[in-house]
Formats: C-alpha cells, sequence, structure tokens
C-alpha cells in the first residue's frame, strides 16, 4: 500500500492503463477486462485488475492535470512495478484536418511546466512515447480504420487557458492537440526507464464548434481502450 493507492503487493499489472475519470476506469474495466476486481478506491480514485486475452491488466484513474497523475504514476511505478503505462483520454483538436471521433498518438509533448520542471529547471526537456508502443497502437488503429494522427501534442497545467497567443503559435507550430497529462507521463516513464504512451480521443474542436455527442462517446472511447491494449501486447 502507498498513500494514495490500497492495493496489496501483487494486486497492480505490469501493464496499467490510465484513464483520468475514475468511473471511465471502472467502464473501461468491466467493459473490456476478464474478471476485473477492485484494487484500490482511496480518495474515490478507483483502479481494477483482470485480464485481457490473458495477459494481466491493471486500469486505474489518474485524476485531472500532471501534478495528480504524477502521485499516482510515480507510486504505480516505484511501489508496484508498473512497466507499461498508457494514458487513454479525451483532447481538444488544435488543427483543422483532426476531427471530432479521431485518435491522436502523442509522439512527444509540449507543456509550460509540470511536477518534473523542478528537476529540469532552466532545460526544456522534450519528452517522447515509447517507439513500440506508438507503432503498434498506429497499426492498430489502422487495422481498425480508424482516422489517425502522430504527432506532437500539447500538455496544458490549466483547462481555462485565455491564451490566445499560445494557441496559435501551437497551431502555427503543427501541435495536434491538448490535453492536460501525457507530458508528465513521459517525462516519468523516462526517468524510470519504462514504456509510455497516450492515446487520445478527439471529444471536442478548439478552432471551431464541435464535439463529440454523448451519445457517441462510449463507442468511441472503446476504440481507444482497445488501440491500447492490442498496443500494450503486440
Amino acid at each position: 500500500m502507498t498513500v494514495h493507492i490500497g492495493a496489496k503487493p501483487g494486486e497492480i499489472a505490469e501493464t496499467v492503463l490510465l484513464p483520468g475519470d475514475p468511473y471511465r476506469a471502472r467502464w473501461a474495466a468491466e467493459t473490456f477486462l476478464d474478471s476485473p476486481r477492485l484494487v484500490n478506491e482511496v480518495r474515490g480514485m478507483l483502479g481494477f485488475t483482470g485480464t485481457w486475452r490473458g495477459h494481466p491488466v491493471t486500469i486505474h484513474g489518474s485524476g485531472m492535470g500532471m501534478p495528480s497523475l504524477s502521485i499516482y504514476a510515480n507510486e504505480l511505478i516505484r511501489d508496484y512495478g508498473a512497466q507499461t503505462l498508457i494514458r487513454i483520454g479525451s483532447a481538444g483538436a488544435l488543427q483543422h484536418h483532426v476531427n471530432v471521433r479521431d485518435i491522436v498518438l502523442a509522439q512527444a509533448c509540449t507543456t509550460l511546466g509540470s511536477p518534473s520542471r523542478s528537476i529540469f529547471r532552466e532545460l526544456a526537456f522534450a519528452p517522447v512515447a515509447d517507439f513500440g508502443l506508438l507503432a503498434a497502437a498506429h497499426a492498430a488503429a489502422i487495422a481498425k480504420g480508424i482516422a489517425t494522427h502522430v504527432g506532437g501534442i500539447y500538455s496544458s497545467d490549466t483547462f481555462y487557458d485565455e491564451r490566445q497567443d499560445l494557441s496559435d503559435q501551437l497551431q502555427r507550430h503543427g501541435t495536434l492537440a491538448v490535453e492536460m497529462e501525457a507530458a508528465e507521463l513521459y517525462s516519468l516513464a523516462a526517468r524510470y526507464n519504462r514504456r509510455a504512451l497516450a492515446v487520445l480521443t478527439i471529444s471536442d474542436h478548439i478552432l471551431r464548434e464541435d464535439a463529440l455527442p454523448s451519445a457517441d462517446r462510449e463507442r468511441s472511447f472503446g476504440d481507444m481502450v482497445e488501440i491500447a491494449l492490442t498496443a500494450a501486447f503486440a
């Protein structure tokens, strides 16, 4: 047990999927895993462990933002031995050719700041995905016939961002989408020599009034989970 995770030794798998929402963790575990069992509910952050095609998998909520994810990812890695960590979540599109329902695979992350910034200080460290996971996820998405984009994303530390000048520069430099966690996950994976990837569903568009209808979210998010699981065990 740790301060934030109540799982017993051996109850966390080496492969962990990390949705931000603990209730999405429950939905994904009950939908995709065989015999999922609740292994954590400390502070309402739910974690479940089961199997997918015979492979042990944990699906654990990470909360909103990089500070929250950093807590759970650190403990999952250091105290429970997680080796492969895949963020599954939603993102806002920053390019016109990226559409709602599309999948974005984050090759690299840009951020103004994260919990790791205190370590890097003046260094502009460039956190990137594990290439093996990235390539496998891309192949899985293409095989499913899903519109998929690979490239840089922006991990923001603010949800209600009023920096239009920043958004303009991100768009100008080809940033595909914005979310709030991946940069810290990739930094931790680099620090501890683990594999990490962010598989993101575009749920809304920053440049136009377009958002994924609630009725379509389950199907679209399901595609994302299947891609992540396939990539983890390719």
